[in-house]
């Protein structure tokens, strides 16, 4: 049993690392690299990822819900949509390029909150892609419900540790870049925010292909 949740949170670490999480993550913090920004962004997207594989292993595993069919391509289809948004928003002014914003400004309470939920349902919606497969392969591997849980808990801060490391390694190299080139935080938020347009447009496009 310890074997089977170490794997699971290994393999929770190497899912945060899928190209479509980077991108978005990296979308969202290219906008703002400020280290304790960027860590919030890897946290609020972790935990919603993590309690999203949760809720729907706990309605599969313990309320017997089944996944219809068709329902894959349509939560694809949702995280193409996220990349899609995620790339026009990147590409509009960022705040911090006009300075640094004051506590005074009104609004600002707003602006935090937006932060935080952003990627909190960045991070829900991606968790909805992979969920019933995951689900599936910890009631195949474990029989027994609690474990399956466990398992998917043990998957999902794995997850968390993953995003928290990709967006310290994001921040840091973005930081590093700016400092070396005044205009290169621009630059990399055009070339990421036009990544997410294309990564999204792509899957879109499978996903309409699958149906």
């Amino acid at each position: 049993m310890l074997s089977t949740l170490t794997l699971g949170f290994l393999l929770g670490v190497r899912h945060a690392t899928d190209a479509d999480h980077v991108l978005a993550l990296g979308t969202i913090v290219a906008r703002d690299p400020k280290l304790g920004r960027a860590l919030g962004t890897g946290a609020y997207w972790g935990l919603g990822h993590s309690a999203t594989v949760l809720a729907v292993g706990a309605l599969v595993l313990i309320g017997g819900v089944r996944m219809p069919d068709g329902a894959a391509a349509g939560v694809d289809l949702a995280v193409a949509s996220m990349l899609v948004v995620l790339g026009v928003l990147a590409l509009r002014p960022s705040a911090h390029a006009h300075g640094p914003a004051s506590p005074e400004k009104p609004g600002i309470g707003d602006r935090v909150l937006l932060s935080r939920l952003r990627p909190f349902a960045v991070g829900v919606v991606h968790g909805l892609a992979g969920s019933a497969a995951l689900t599936l392969v910890a009631a195949t591997t474990l029989r027994d419900t609690r474990a399956a849980l466990a398992y998917l808990g043990v998957f999902g801060v794995g997850t968390i540790a993953g995003m928290l490391a990709i967006t310290l390694l994001l921040a840091s190299s973005l930081r590093w870049a700016t400092a070396r080139h005044a205009r290169a935080s621009r630059l990399i938020a055009r070339l990421a925010a036009f990544a997410s347009l294309g990564a999204g447009l792509l899957l879109a496009s499978r996903a309409l292909a699958s149906q």
